[in-house]
Formats: structure tokens, sequence, C-alpha cells
């Protein structure tokens, strides 16, 4: 089966180790309280007077995250750098110091990855949609950010394709962007709208029942199209989860394919309902066991994990997404901490198996089966098909004196790299 012989690239075996990492939505928006701005703010408007970029990263570190991505520049063109390329940046407002430095270097400081998100999309910039000269202008802009701030392990894109200050649209020349990236900063994966890490379909944290990194390369193409990718969100939006699209990589699925990647998923969701602070959303952040449950599905279902944590207005990272972040740090750490060999000396009350397969080689399991023994009769405590970077098998804490794991189902013989039992919380 010609699936079985896809492997992941370097880049994109670094980025899955890091399983779980956040965004920092922050710019012109969070001074206007709007989530799309339009791009005609005074810069005199941002005034972030007590930023601080190391409360910023600690918070997410608290929360067990190993990277931060910062949202360089929204769709309103608002560049939290002092671009060369344009005067509509944090150069021109009262707080004028270069923020993606600020957050570059606490990441450094902190011992997390930086990564930066730069939108095609910009409702500033007078070449938007004049097709080579805005590709320029795009270009110059990527450069800046690929050269100033040291290595980056994402370079994140999203497809949001709206009309320009003079109504055009512009047909985005991704493939001039993709080379950039991969010149100057070649360990980077390029997210989303790129060829090396897939969107997972929603922004509510949901998740398939089985994520499959082998694709048709045809998804790459698809992800390349505006209306799949972000959009104003209608209430809908951000809840809605694509069913056509639940199985991407089975061995139905692939039937009659024969060009094939290796194109694995990102769940993202933000910590809010939006994705700028808003003060009214204050009391509406996200609980640490919700977003613990998204973690167990994604990065326990052969994903990542993406958390959005937007700063406010003062430019700090608000007490209750402080508060959440540190206990979902606590539940992960305690997960993590729960972990015991698959073979017992003792009987065990245990809630979790983990499986994981040496990706290096292929996602290669296609179903998989933990049974757990008591007075000498085995029972079926889970049974997935996906595995791959790591499959987290949840079942009702059950008190087993053995456990066993079949591999019943496979594309080509797995390497293993890891099983372990987590024990029950108590």
């Amino acid at each position: 089966m010609k699936a079985a012989t896809i492997r992941p690239s370097a880049r994109q075996l670094a980025w899955q180790r890091m399983e779980f990492y956040g965004f920092l939505h922050f710019g012109m928006n969070t001074m206007t309280n709007r989530e799309w701005g339009e791009g005609h703010d005074d810069p005199a408007l941002f005034d972030p007077s007590s930023l601080d970029a190391d409360q910023w990263v600690t918070a997410l570190k608290s929360a067990g995250m190993t990277g931060v991505i910062l949202t360089a520049k929204h769709h309103d063109g608002f560049c939290l750098w002092p671009s060369d390329a344009t005067s509509y940046t944090v150069a021109s407002s009262p707080y004028r110091r270069d923020i993606v430095a600020e957050v570059a270097e606490a990441a450094r400081r902190h011992g997390l990855k930086f990564g930066i998100y730069l939108s095609p999309w910009d409702r500033t910039e007078a070449s938007y949609g004049s097709g080579t000269g805005y590709d320029d202008f795009y270009v110059a802009q990527l450069t800046e950010l690929l050269t100033r701030y040291g290595p980056l392990f994402t370079v994140w894109l999203d497809g949001a394709n709206g009309e320009g200050p003079d109504g055009r649209r512009q047909v985005y020349d991704w493939d001039r962007y993709y080379a950039v990236v991969r010149e100057l900063q070649p360990d980077a994966v390029i997210s989303v709208c790129g060829p090396d890490v897939r969107w997972c379909g929603n922004e509510a944290g949901e998740t398939r029942p089985d994520e499959w990194s082998v694709v048709p390369r045809s998804l790459q193409d698809a992800e390349r199209i505006a209306s799949l990718s972000q959009q104003i969100d209608d209430g809908t939006f951000a809840t809605r989860v694509r069913s056509d699209d639940r199985d991407l990589g089975s061995r139905a699925a692939l039937a009659g394919q024969e060009d094939l990647v290796w194109y694995p998923a990102e769940v993202n969701t933000s910590i809010r309902p939006g994705w700028f602070h808003h003060p009214l959303e204050d009391a509406r952040v996200r609980s640490a066991d919700e977003l613990f449950a998204i973690y167990l599905r994604s990065v326990g279902g052969n994903s990542t994990f993406l958390l959005n944590v937007p700063p406010a207005r003062d430019g700090l990272v608000a007490p209750p997404d402080l508060a959440v972040l540190s206990a979902l740090g606590e539940l992960i750490a305690d997960f993590h901490s729960r972990q015991i060999p698959l073979e017992l000396t003792n009987p065990e009350t245990i809630e979790a198996v983990v499986v994981r397969e040496d990706i290096a080689h292929g996602q290669l399991i296609e179903h998989v089966v933990v049974q757990g023994r008591r007075d000498g009769e085995w029972t079926t405590l889970a049974e997935a098909n996906a595995v791959g970077y790591q499959r987290i098998l949840l079942f009702d804490p059950v008190e087993v004196d053995a456990i066993r794991v079949d591999i019943t189902a496979s594309r080509a013989e797995p390497v293993i790299d890891r099983v372990a039992a987590v024990r029950a919380a108590r």
C-alpha cells in the first residue's frame, strides 16, 4: 500500500513533537475592540501602556506550551514591527517599540520556540489586488520577519481573501511565498495555507475520530481556497465541523488516490469566544477542564494543539486567562505523572492507555485494541483505528492486573515508540 511509504519531513517531525503551543492575537483590533479591523484606524490608538512580553510567554508556558505564534500583522494591515514597506506600524504609534522582537526575545528567554502569523489579506495596503505589485509588498514584509527575529518554527498563513482599500481582491502567489520561507527559514513549517501542516477544519477545537497524516495531495490545494479558510464569524463558523471531511486518510478514503503526501493536522481554537481580547468576554473564558479535554483529543489524537490566548488592551494577559492556563498546566502535568509501564506488578486502577508510533517510519497502524484482565478474564477497554504520533485511548476507570495492546490491522509492520498505561486520577 502506497500510504505505508509516505514519511514526514524533518521539519514536520520536529513540529509534531512540540505537541502544544500558543497563539497570541494582538494588534489594532485589541485597541478598537473588534475581531476584524477595516484598515483605516489611526495608529495613535495603539498604546498598550503595560505591555509585558515576558508575562505573555510565561502565561503560555504555565499551561505546558512549547511555542508561541504572534499575529505580526492581521487583516487590517497594522504591523507589530517597524516594517520598511509601510508606515502603518508600531513605529507610527505612541508605543513605538518592536513587539515582534519583544515576543521573540521573551520566547527565547523562557525556552519556547517562536513563530509568526502574517495575514496575506491587507485592508490598508494600496497595492492589494494589483497582482505582482502586492506580491512584492507581501514578500518584502515576509522577508523582514524571516530575517530579523531568529529561528522560526512556523510561518502561519490563512486564506482570508477579502477586498482591499479599492474593492479589489488579490490572487495570492502562494508558491512564491513558500519559496521565500524555504530559502530563509528552511526548518520552519508552513502552516494551514501551506504544504506542511493542515487546518483541522473548524475553530471550535473539535477533532476527528481518527486523524490520518497521509492524505491525498489535492487537500493541500483545497487549503489554499479562501472559502475553506478563515471567515468572518457569522455565529456558526467557529463551531462548524465539516462532516464531509471526517475521513481523510483511511484505506477507504485513499482508494484510487495515487498522489499522497504527509500532511498532518493542527487543532486550533481560542480560550475565549473571539480571537482578540474583548472586555465583555472576561466572564466567558473556557474552563481548564474543557481545554484539557481538547488537549487529550488533539495531542492524543495524532494532531497538535494551538490555543489562542489574546492579551488585553493594556498589553497584559487578563487574570481570568492566567488562572485557566495555570490550572490547565496542572492538569496536563498530573496526567503525564500518572503514566506507568504497561507491565503491571500489582493490580492498578487505570483510565487510559497511550500508544505512540515512531512516525519517522510512517503512520501504519489501522486498528488497535486495548484489553484489561480482571479475575482471570480479559475485557476490551478501548479501540481505535488511527494511532500515528500519539493516541490516548480513554475509558472509565477500571482495576486490572494485566493490560494488553493488540494491533489487529496495519499498512505494514509498525514501529512502536512507546506504550504506557495511565493510573486513574484520585
